[in-house]
């Protein structure tokens, strides 16, 4: 996976979460250059917004470059990390919402459901995101424009 050994991921999840957390840490620990590990570290129940906040900080302050945030269907920390601005997270359970999210919608944080899909299904999904990049051809550029808008001013722009 030569395209994303440049890749600073940043990994976070709850207890729901923890189980697949883990193996994509392993997993794609020798095909990024580096994994940031937020937590959780156990199987104790916890708060999915706690890891969408620690994942998101680590992006919006330049120390990783896509995020990963795993809860027990993926919705809670979409929700969450989606309050932060400068994160664009989406769930994707398929591999072309994983890297069309990134090509048209320059999305940075990953969001799967621990308790929906397979680590086979999970690290497929995890790789399209991590092998794709934004490319601002003009629609996708001025529809970005609008989100980022929205989110500097907020219903104001409406």
């Amino acid at each position: 996976m030569n395209h994303s050994q440049s890749i600073r991921l940043a990994l976070g999840g709850d207890h729901a979460g923890f189980p697949l957390k883990q193996a994509v840490a392993e997993h794609f620990g020798d095909r990024v250059s580096q994994v940031i590990d937020c937590g959780t570290n156990s199987g104790e129940s916890c708060d999915y917004p706690d890891f969408a906040i620690a994942v998101a900080r680590e992006i919006v302050q330049g120390r990783a470059d896509k995020g990963l945030l795993i809860c027990g269907s993926g919705v809670g920390v979409s929700v969450a990390a989606n309050k932060i601005p400068g994160i664009r997270a989406s769930i994707c359970h398929d591999t072309y919402s994983a890297h069309q999210g990134v090509e048209h919608d320059d999305m940075n944080v990953l969001c799967i459901g621990g308790r929906i899909i397979g680590s086979e299904l999970a690290f497929e999904i995890i790789e399209s995101f991590l092998g794709a990049k934004y490319e601002p051809q003009e629609r996708h550029q001025r529809r970005l424009d609008k989100v980022l808008d929205i989110e500097k001013r907020g219903l104001d722009t409406l």
